[in-house]
């Protein structure tokens, strides 16, 4: 079972699918700690409900990113974390930490980047700007992260056809739904089958298949 931290700010309900999907065998995980920055975040209670060890980390803590990303790796590596999983985290990554786990930090976003990406972009506000745009399609997008807001190697991509939902509400929940079915697939792949990442692009040694 591959260790990875999960680092969540709000609910965390893409932190509870990979929970689930952990406990019914489909995803080859085991979640060593979860990380948040905001100390009333629900994904903290479900995760001591699990059994889950959890941590407070926030930025305001440290003078500066670097002292952050020290914390954080203090937090991870008695842990032996080997992948890091953002399940609706809001704080940048800090450049030391994506140096120590170079492509092994994964990110999803609720639209096809680089379309409704960029810094401030996230929950809410990805799906009211995508109603406003009048879009027919969204989807969703999970990536691997560096130093950029949703700019890293796109790992997968699913489209979320929307020409008849009539708010940002509507898209929001056809839009979640999609995530929750396919993260725990993408990284299921992505911790047991060979890869290599050239540029923004993934190579996979073996066929991989469609997880509808």
């Amino acid at each position: 079972m591959t260790p990875i931290a999960v680092f969540a700010s709000g609910r965390g309900s893409n932190f509870r699918s990979l929970v689930h999907h952990i406990q019914e065998g489909k995803l080859s995980c085991r979640i060593a700690v979860l990380i948040s920055d905001n100390s009333r975040a629900p994904a903290l209670e479900f995760a001591r409900e699990m059994g889950i060890p959890a941590q407070v980390i926030h930025p305001a803590q440290f003078p500066d990113a670097e002292r952050f990303g020290e914390a954080l790796l203090s937090a991870l590596q008695p842990r032996q974390v080997r992948w890091i999983v953002l399940a609706g985290y809001l704080k940048k990554i800090p450049a030391n930490l994506i140096t120590h786990f170079p492509n092994r930090i994964v990110n999803i976003h609720p639209a096809l980047l680089p379309a409704f990406g960029g810094k401030g972009m996230y929950g809410m506000r990805v799906h009211q700007a995508v109603f406003d745009a009048g879009v027919q399609v969204t989807g969703v997008t999970i990536h691997l992260v560096n130093e950029d807001y949703d700019a890293g190697p796109i790992v997968w991509q699913e489209p979320v056809v929307i020409r008849d939902c009539r708010s940002p509400e509507e898209i929001a929940r056809r839009v979640l739904a999609v995530e929750h079915r396919l993260y725990p697939q993408v990284l299921q792949w992505l911790v047991t089958r060979p890869h290599r990442v050239t540029g923004k692009r993934i190579q996979w040694n073996e066929a991989i298949y469609d997880p509808n």
